[in-house]
């Protein structure tokens, strides 16, 4: 049973690390991984963090590269493998140019594909941008669609996809986040160390962590958002912490607006270890990111959504998370207002995970033994039990 498993940014490989240390621990299962470089300084960082060292690395990472670059590299740098390796199925995750690109070269070889957190849906093929698209690309040649909710699971069947091809598994970024968090806040030499890092975040005030990267926020979005921070800046009682995306339609607004004010910390992206410190120090998240929608519930933090639209509505419609665009009036209005009332603030950090329960990896990893008739796959009936505790997720 050979399983090719492809990513290339930080959060598909955040995603992918359960999964792929669940397959390396399956008997008889070959477990190859190709990394394409879609990220290179925080995927690396990524795959130290989780022990995974990369059969495949197509280094494709250059300055300035377009969607088309990164799709046409991810093409013909896996075809080759492709046909060398013949895997009886391909995973890929999420949304991005090397999940979507992975999936057709999967396909254009005829290698079964199995998707990882599929069935994400906003509707408008505008935002989130090209993600919306990619999401919809990749599940037309996919084989097994795993979606981590029950809301995932109704979008594709909504869209035509026979149900037997579905698996609600829950999101394995639950299963990573759960792993990285028990070693952040555990008395050790890790919390040691991150404490020591950390040691300029004042005590006594409320940490408003911040992340932005979205490309349909580019101009005008990262504007309204430093904006907004340079107005929530006023408040005495917080800090603000923006580890800065890399890419430089990011960094220029940012650093442009913010640089130089006393109680905002701009510091470079963290290491995925680091983040996870960052998030349970936090009292208040501010986000465009699908990965930090899902992982800040699970740690009991109230997320805001910097964006028009989320394909994460289980979150909002959990209470949990809100969705605030980039309008800066509305950004610092929900800040102030979770900050200043006690009660709200408590309802979204006491709400459910939508999520899942840190079993993901676990439930991929069994069907696809069973797709592939494995020997070692459960029993049906035991299949059946274990499976359906997932669509309740």
């Amino acid at each position: 049973m050979r399983i090719l498993s492809v990513f290339g940014t930080r959060p598909e490989a955040i995603k992918m690390a359960p999964i792929v240390r669940a397959l390396r621990a399956a008997p008889g299962v070959e477990s190859r991984v190709c990394v394409t470089g879609q990220h290179r300084q925080m995927l690396d960082e990524t795959l130290a963090i989780f022990d995974l060292r990369p059969d495949d690395d197509l280094d494709i990472m250059t300055g300035g590269q377009t969607l088309a670059d990164i799709s046409a590299r991810v093409l013909t740098g896996l075809d080759p493998i492709m046909r060398s390796y013949r895997p009886d199925f391909v995973l890929v995750q999420g949304d991005t140019a090397t999940s979507t690109a992975a999936a057709l070269s999967a396909f254009f070889n005829r290698s079964r594909v199995g998707h990882v957190e599929a069935g994400l849906r906003t509707g408008d093929m505008a935002s989130p941008w090209p993600e919306e698209a990619n999401r919809r690309v990749t599940a037309v040649v996919t084989d097994r669609h795993y979606a981590p909710t029950e809301k995932a699971r109704r979008a594709l069947l909504a869209e035509g996809y026979p149900g037997s091809s579905i698996l609600v598994t829950g999101n394995s970024v639950i299963d990573a986040l759960l792993l990285v968090a028990e070693d952040v806040t555990a008395p050790g030499p890790q919390r040691r160390a991150l404490e020591e890092r950390f040691s300029w975040l004042t005590p006594g005030k409320r940490l408003v962590l911040v992340t932005g990267h979205r490309r349909e926020s580019f101009g005008d979005g990262f504007i309204r958002i430093c904006q907004a921070l340079r107005a929530l800046s006023a408040r005495e009682d917080v800090q603000i912490v923006y580890p800065v995306h890399l890419n430089p339609n990011v960094r220029q607004p940012v650093f442009d607006i913010l640089s130089g004010i006393e109680n905002i910390h701009l510091i470079e992206p963290q290491d995925y270890r680091s983040f996870v410190y960052l998030m349970t120090r936090a009292s208040l998240i501010l986000t465009d990111s699908g990965g930090v929608q899902e992982e800040a519930p699970a740690l009991g933090k109230p997320v805001l959504v910097m964006r028009d639209t989320s394909e994460r509505m289980e979150a909002i419609e959990a209470g949990v998370a809100r969705l605030v665009s980039t309008d800066p009036d509305a950004i610092v209005a929900h800040v102030h207002d979770l900050l200043d009332d006690r009660r709200r603030y408590a309802a979204m950090a006491q709400g459910a995970n939508p999520f899942g329960d840190g079993a993901a990896a676990e439930r991929i990893v069994e069907d696809l033994m069973i797709c592939c008739g494995h020997p070692a796959a459960l029993r049906p009936a035991i299949r059946r039990e274990r499976l359906m505790a997932a669509v309740a997720v």
